[in-house]
């Protein structure tokens, strides 16, 4: 299916700024549909066909009217009329039947999106009609509030383009709290959510009929909390800006949209939701994640340490043997002292595997090369991948290039170059295939992996760790070639 964008693109000629205007629209129509307990349709021109939808909301807040999708379907002649008056004439249109949809009646509205004195496309308005009982003060004040916006898009004041503040996670929707203001920041009507979330601020008293904006911040000044310089004129509903207020007890969001009437204000809407837990919650996970990756820096100090400690105890060992093998404990405990430090500066539980390749390829040229110069390459990217397959892929580099340095370029020099590839090797599921080439002596006659020594071994088994397979063979016209491949886990839990 066509996105928004696509359909407006070829099925009218609207510029691309008019195209954003109706996403913009669209992207606030929800707000509307809410507080107008009706499904809202966005019709454009189509030609010959008369008009097209080409999105649909529904409400969230009362019953619907179209159980099935509308996007793509015609108008038909019976709606045309009042599209092509509401798009012509760049006003609200009602029309003068209800229409019945099985047994329920349902009344129509169309709006015509303008922008910049164009209209754009038409938005239809379906509210049930309900009849026998008498509407609440919430519905009535609902209604209003819809009515005053579509108003406003029917003369090109809504939505704003004016930047959010404060747009963080936890907007407010009509269900969350809706509270209207005069033009004095005064209270007319607040639902009962509203209120709710007003009174876990800590204010006890009343809520209509008093000034917001004093109610607020007399409970900011009261828990201690400084306010914030454009706190006024979001609870005033002078800007459409969002912000969030947060006392001792409890978080409360707020978005206010100011209700215009030939470019002046004459009152204004503000939506409250109470984001405590929400709030709560992510400041559990920002604690949760400063505390793993201060460990991954405690583990990587401490295997730092053991590298160190290990490191004078090799000085202190005359047999050659053994010193070695120190030598080359204190090199695996550093390739793994990398994974953790490259962990310890990220926000997640993955890493970038690039800059530990690289950063560790060098660090075992540098220190195995003595007397002969070897120089290194990397072509390709590793990418990201989890923490559990950055530390046995680090190992099992680290041991191929340090066999290739020691056994294969350690009398004459000469060059490494490791290839890698990326892809996907079944839904969800990436592969590597790496391969490690020198142009060294090359693997000593009859040379079998599961006879070679322990760093050989290690590889051996971390590959297959990995559901992957290893294979050593000669590189042309010299050296030796290594190619192993891996399945990389997931970034994410599925």
């Amino acid at each position: 299916m066509s996105t928004l964008a696509e359909s407006l693109r070829t099925s009218t000629t609207l510029d691309d700024h008019e195209i954003e205007w109706v996403h913009l629209v669209v992207g606030d129509w929800q707000l509307i549909a809410d507080l107008s307990f009706a499904d809202l349709v966005l019709w454009v021109p189509s030609g010959l066909d008369g008009w097209r939808a080409v999105a649909h909301v529904r409400p969230n807040t009362g019953p619907m009217v179209f159980y099935e999708d509308v996007v793509g379907r015609t108008s038909g002649r019976w709606r045309d009329s009042i599209l092509d008056e509401a798009y012509r004439h760049r006003r609200i249109v009602d029309a003068r039947e209800p229409e019945t949809q099985g047994d329920v009646a349902v009344r129509e509205q169309a709006i015509p999106v303008v922008n910049e004195g164009r209209a754009l496309a038409v938005i239809t308005r379906h509210t049930n009609v309900v009849s026998g009982r008498t509407p609440s003060r919430l519905e009535l004040t609902y209604r209003h509030l819809a009515d005053a916006l579509a108003t406003m898009i029917a003369s090109g004041e809504f939505p704003s383009t004016s930047a959010p503040t404060g747009a963080r996670r936890g907007a407010p929707r009509v269900g969350d709290g809706v509270v209207h203001l005069d033009i004095e920041g005064k209270v007319l009507y607040a639902s009962p959510n509203a209120i709710s979330a007003i009174h876990r601020l800590g204010h006890r008293g009343d809520v209509i009929g008093e000034v917001l904006a004093t109610v607020v911040t007399e409970l900011l000044q009261s828990s201690g909390t400084a306010v914030d310089e454009s706190l006024a004129v979001v609870i005033t509903g002078r800007a459409p800006w969002w912000t969030e207020v947060s006392t001792q007890s409890a978080s409360v969001t707020l978005r206010a949209i100011p209700l215009t009437a030939s470019g002046q204000r004459e009152s204004a809407m503000l939506l409250l939701r109470d984001v405590s837990e929400l709030r709560r919650r992510e400041q559990e996970l920002i604690t949760k994640d400063a505390t793993i990756r201060e460990i991954h820096h405690r583990v990587k100090n401490n295997l730092q340490t053991v590298a160190a400690l290990l490191r004078l105890q090799s000085r202190r060992i005359p047999d050659p043997t053994a010193r070695n093998a120190l030598d080359e404990a204190v090199r695996r405990v550093g390739t793994i002292a990398l994974v953790h430090e490259t962990l310890s500066q990220g926000i997640d539980e993955t890493v970038d595997f690039d800059e530990i390749a690289l950063r560790g390829l060098r660090a075992v040229v540098d220190v195995a090369v003595t007397e002969h110069p070897v120089d290194s390459t990397v072509r390709g990217s590793f990418g990201r991948m989890r923490a559990e397959d950055a530390t046995s892929l680090a190992m099992i580099v680290s041991e191929l290039v340090q066999n290739a340095v020691e056994h294969g370029l350690a009398s004459r020099g000469g060059s490494i170059a490791v290839e890698v590839e990326r892809a996907e090797v079944e839904p969800g599921v990436d592969g590597l295939t790496v391969t490690i080439t020198d142009d060294g002596t090359g693997l000593p006659a009859g040379f079998r992996p599961v006879l070679a020594g322990l760093g050989t071994r290690i590889v051996t088994s971390l590959v297959q760790d990995l559901q992957g397979r290893i294979r050593w063979e000669s590189a042309s016209p010299q050296g030796t070639r290594v190619e192993f491949t891996a399945r990389l886990r997931p970034l994410t839990s599925r």
